[in-house]
């Protein structure tokens, strides 16, 4: 398997095999803005020194780290340092892992079994650190007579070894970064809101604050802005209400959006599909 190293490569190269694909980046591969997609993706940190905002939790990034997000997970890496940040993404098509789960085996539980209180962030120590990477080495070289079979059979080693890590490490406590209090205030009053009339305004508002203040601090703590959050998690909502039968117009008012066209914009722009497609994929 060629071994890319560009993210959006690796996720338009999973979408279109319906199979799985690995990237190795480096600092020159600029961030993307908070986004969404329809593969699962593996997050393996080599170098740390960023945060990850994950739907409504955010990590400090350490290396060894290892995030797991699931198609209906919004995330946004936040630059912190101007050192390079030497990372591996992994991008797997959902339906691929369904082929290869059994009865006693389910290789996608770690992004779909989550509650609320489990988190996305799996620290690997040296040896599992040394274990993953050699996998991933080895699904990257596989070549010659039997390259697809090692190559898959080595990257099912790999979810086997992240599924087990991450049951293991959910047993316990997962830390998550902790925000400034108001910071934190403003993401917990969003998430509580998000299907209804949310503005900044409102927001100020609840705390007495003014637009611009609140924006600021917003900004300033998250690397983004209250709306691009906002309508992330909205979106994150669409798609699970799609993927469950709902329709377009009643994914557009159960995740907050009061209005039909800049929701059908949105999601266009945030998954590469209409709503309307995006149902009918999800569905069939």
């Amino acid at each position: 398997m060629e071994q890319l190293t560009s993210c959006k490569e690796a996720i338009k190269c999973c979408m279109e095999t319906k199979r799985f694909a690995v990237a190795y980046l480096y600092n020159e591969e600029k961030t993307m803005e908070m986004h969404i997609h329809d593969n699962y993706e593996l997050y393996i940190s080599l170098s740390g020194g960023k945060q990850f905002f994950i739907g409504e939790s955010c990590y400090e990034i350490e290396p060894g780290d290892v995030f797991v997000i699931n198609n209906y997970e919004s995330h946004y890496v936040v630059q912190q340092e101007n050192t390079p940040h030497e990372r591996i993404v992994v991008s797997v098509h959902p339906e691929f892992l369904k082929c290869f789960s059994t009865e006693k085996t389910n290789i996608a539980a770690c992004f779909n079994n989550r509650g609320a209180d489990v988190g996305h962030r799996i620290s690997l120590d040296k040896e599992q650190q040394q274990r993953l990477i050699y996998l991933l080495h080895k699904v990257t070289s596989a070549d010659g007579y039997g390259a697809d079979l090692i190559e898959t059979a080595a990257f099912l080693e790999v979810m086997v070894l992240v599924n087990g890590l991450f049951s293991d490490h959910n047993k316990i406590a997962v830390g998550k970064y902790q925000y400034n209090e108001l910071v934190g205030n403003i993401i917990e009053y969003i998430n509580q809101n998000v299907t209804g009339r949310v503005t900044i305004s409102a927001i100020a508002s609840h705390f007495y604050l003014s637009d611009a203040y609140v924006c600021r601090a917003f900004k300033s703590e998250t690397g983004t802005t209250i709306n691009k959050y906002l309508v992330a998690r909205r979106i994150s909502i669409a798609k699970a209400l799609l993927a469950q039968g709902a329709s377009v117009n009643e994914a557009c008012e159960k995740s907050g959006f009061n209005d039909y066209t800049n929701f059908v914009k949105s999601f266009k722009k945030a998954v590469g599909l209409s709503p309307k497609s995006y149902g009918k994929y999800s569905v069939n």
